[in-house]
């Protein structure tokens, strides 16, 4: 099978994999115990924090790892509209979002809170005009993805948490899709709040984390949690922690070959498709993209359709996030840029990963002329 899917989940690399083997034989106590055995499970713990917090220039006490990035989504914007709701209860979010954002913001909906889902362009993005006119006197926080999973447009991120930081709003920022392909940087971009996943780069599934700037101030979902200082309850996954963070490094440490690689891979597969000529509409920015993430349609043709027959002939790819398929609704990142429900539903998507070959690409291409 010729995996093409690489933004839905990744496989977990083999050095990830050994550390998780290692960890759980070795570092196997409860990082909570006060014996020895405990001591040194935390003492692997507080190290982990500190690498991850490197990886995006943060600090290593804004770091508390969780189940994943939709846990991290949620406790986040909980834990800091909580703690900050006597200031109002306006906030405000991108019509693209993961699913895990939109189902909290529609929860808090009936909560009292209100929101406001600001639109894109027909690239993806969101307009830094459309964020500064959403704003009321009752704003409190922001939550804007980095880079969309299904088109890989990337946000202006730098601008908007520039912007917010000057009016003193909350930003959090879903990196799930970004971490690990294209530099973070949470001072630079005043990012107060972000999440992050294990499985999208290699790691073991189940494990993530939440970064929060230490200044700014959260509050327990649960009370009486001891565990990361209170964020989440639950004993601390210290092997698949330890496996995460090796994969967290190493895909950082290879982000400018995996950039090129990528690139290259993609000039290929558009090149290859380009004797279709119409028949293809390639999706997402132009400049401000995800060189691994391809979203595009072809000949009107329905995206499921694409994708079975390529499964059938031994091709794995998507028609959008992974989060919606078996949902059979359009995608929202596609009708947020402007498609009608039927070209909605037209996308395929196509995501690069380490072990992709120019061979899987002549392949994909082979076999998409054939459908078409």
């Amino acid at each position: 099978m010729i995996y093409l899917d690489y933004a839905a989940t990744t496989p977990i690399r083999e050095e990830a994999l050994q550390m998780f083997t290692e960890v759980s034989t070795k570092y196997y106590g409860n990082p909570s115990s006060l014996h020895d055995v405990g001591s040194n499970a935390k003492q692997l713990l507080e190290l982990c924090r500190k690498e991850l917090a490197d990886t995006i220039n943060g600090e290593p006490e804004g770091v508390y790892f969780t189940s994943g990035g939709s846990e991290s989504n949620h406790l986040a914007i909980r834990s800091l509209l909580e703690a900050h709701k006597t200031r109002g209860n306006h906030l405000i979010t991108s019509s693209t979002e993961h699913s895990s954002i939109h189902n909290v913001c529609k929860q808090l909906e009936t909560e009292g809170y209100d929101v406001t889902y600001l639109p894109a362009d027909r690239f993806g993005q969101v307009r830094l005009d459309d964020l500064q006119s959403a704003i009321t006197d009752k704003t409190i926080f922001v939550s804007i993805q980095f880079a969309n999973p299904e088109i890989g447009t990337i946000q202006p991120i730098v601008e908007i948490g520039t912007f917010l930081h000057e009016k003193n709003i909350l930003f959090h920022s879903d990196c799930v899709q970004a971490f690990g392909k294209i530099p973070i940087d949470v001072k630079k971009a005043h990012i107060d709040s972000l999440s992050i996943s294990s499985h999208k780069i290699y790691g073991p599934k189940g494990v993530g984390a939440c970064y929060i700037r230490p200044s700014v101030m959260w509050k327990m979902q649960i009370p009486g949690t001891s565990h990361e200082n209170g964020f989440r309850p639950g004993t601390v996954n210290i092997p698949g922690i330890a496996s995460f963070i090796t994969a967290a490094q190493l895909i950082c440490s290879e982000m400018e070959m995996n950039t090129r690689k990528n690139r290259g891979l993609r000039d290929r597969l558009l090149s290859g498709l380009a004797i279709l000529k119409n028949e293809i509409n390639v999706e997402g920015h132009p400049t401000d993209q995800l060189p691994h993430i391809i979203g595009f349609s072809i000949g009107g043709l329905q995206g499921q359709y694409i994708m079975l027959e390529c499964n059938r002939r031994g091709i794995a790819i998507s028609t959008g996030s992974a989060c919606q398929i078996g949902k059979q609704t359009p995608s929202k990142t596609m009708l947020a840029i402007g498609k009608t429900k039927d070209e909605a539903k037209q996308l395929i998507r196509i995501s690069f990963g380490r072990m992709t070959t120019t061979e899987d690409i002549d392949k994909v291409v082979e076999v998409l002329r054939n459908i078409v």
